[in-house]
């Protein structure tokens, strides 16, 4: 119950400051720009991972655990209960923005700018190098490395910096279900679960190729 607990803190955390991040600068008529909003989502996701990486591995994301599962990095018994206790982390995080922000449309949900398409590919190439990243600095069930909090958030941040306001660099189906739901927007969610369960599940198959 730690691991889950902890699974379900940290991807509170990155939803809550994340999107949290987005509906203010919604609010304030830009106060906090997109290169802030890129920097949020980084920081949150370094800080997490080294605040709880020791207890769960600090995955916060189903498509983080999916992989590490088929990467034998972690046991698949638990893939469950880590998935649902990350979606009820982010879930509470934007029931939480909702009491606070009534009047946002959106709740920091991910749509595409343009074509359904050309925000696939891009979840799905985003997601592919994020994942890549993780399997060379994270063991899956603890992560202890003293750079691998910075590697990772280093990525989120840059690949929400310039694909955010195209796609918006969710790399995460539990990030991205959470304010589709509560906010009711449903319709490109598809789009945000398959393409970064896609992309991480392509990184370990590229992974374990290269790294042999």
């Amino acid at each position: 119950m730690r691991k889950y607990t902890a699974e379900a803190i940290g991807t509170f955390a990155i939803v809550f400051c994340g999107t949290g991040a987005i509906i203010i600068n919604q609010q304030s008529n830009g106060a906090i720009t997109h290169v802030g909003i890129a920097i949020t989502f980084g920081f949150i996701v370094m800080s997490m991972i080294y605040a709880l990486g020791n207890i769960s591995g600090a995955h916060f994301n189903p498509a983080v655990t999916i992989a590490f599962a088929i990467a034998k990095k972690f046991e698949a018994m638990q893939l469950l209960p880590y998935i649902t206790s990350q979606v009820i982390g982010a879930i509470t995080a934007s029931l939480i923005l909702k009491l606070l922000f009534p009047d946002n449309q959106l709740l920091g949900a991910t749509l595409p700018a343009g074509s359904e398409m050309q925000s696939f590919v891009l979840e799905f190439i985003l997601t592919f190098f994020l994942m890549l990243v993780i399997l060379n600095v994270a063991h899956g069930s603890k992560e202890q490395g003293m750079f691998a909090g910075l590697a990772i958030g280093a990525v989120v941040l840059l690949e929400a910096m310039f694909a955010g306001p195209i796609c918006g660099a969710s790399m995460n189906p539990a990030r991205s279900l959470a304010p589709a739901i509560i906010s009711s927007h449903i319709e490109h969610l598809w789009i945000y679960i398959i393409a970064p369960v896609t992309g991480a599940l392509t990184s370990v198959f590229i992974w374990k190729y290269i790294a042999k």
